[in-house]
């Protein structure tokens, strides 16, 4: 998606008219128009403003990656409070389905590097997966792909923090891409 793209998707579902954003940001509704439609962007002061009147990042609405999410939501948790139940296998997945328990899907998320071509050839060279492991290594965090009342969501579980991220269009819950990252489907379900 294009910048003119996102910000007028972001406007819809924030409810505004192209004068009424406008008149927030103290444009013309032509330049509104002018920016949706590609033909221009906005200004610094004005970026900031559309990021916190539509509540979309502005690395979202200036990305040309559609998968960058458009809210985080960062709370921190103690990890030890939480216990196992039902079809949960660790702490981790107890956090989220305590979190989420009015949600119609929780999928436990396998994440692995999305390599560069420097990366795959020197994992291809030395030993195959040799980098997977070493990005294993340093994050244990928990995945879930959340869907909850039509949307989907990304969730991410730490030692101290759960991290919940608004996907910005469906995805595959079998596999799919967000930045550096390639998701597929753990072999169980929570929900």
């Amino acid at each position: 998606m294009t910048f003119g793209e996102k910000l007028r998707s972001a406007r819809k579902e924030a409810g505004l008219s192209q004068e009424q954003l406008a008149e927030k940001l103290c444009v013309s509704r032509s330049a509104v128009a002018k920016w949706e439609s590609g033909g221009g962007l906005p200004d610094v002061s004005s970026l900031r403003l559309i990021s916190q009147l539509l509540g979309v990042s502005i690395d979202y609405i200036l990305s040309e990656d559609d998968r960058i999410t458009f809210n985080e939501v960062k709370e921190a948790i103690d990890l030890e409070y939480y216990e196992k139940t039902g079809n949960c296998r660790d702490k981790k997945d107890a956090v989220c389905c305590s979190k989420f328990q009015d949600a119609e899907a929780i999928y436990p998320l396998i994440r692995r590097k999305k390599l560069s071509i420097k990366e795959f050839v020197i994992d291809l060279v030395t030993q195959w997966g040799v980098s997977q492991l070493v990005d294993y290594a340093g994050n244990t965090d928990g995945y879930y792909l959340v869907e909850r009342n039509g949307k989907q969501y990304l969730v991410r579980v730490s030692k101290e923090f759960i991290i919940t991220c608004d996907l910005p269009g469906k995805v595959d819950p079998k596999r799919f891409v967000v930045g550096n990252n390639v998701f597929t489907r753990s072999t169980y379900r929570l929900v």
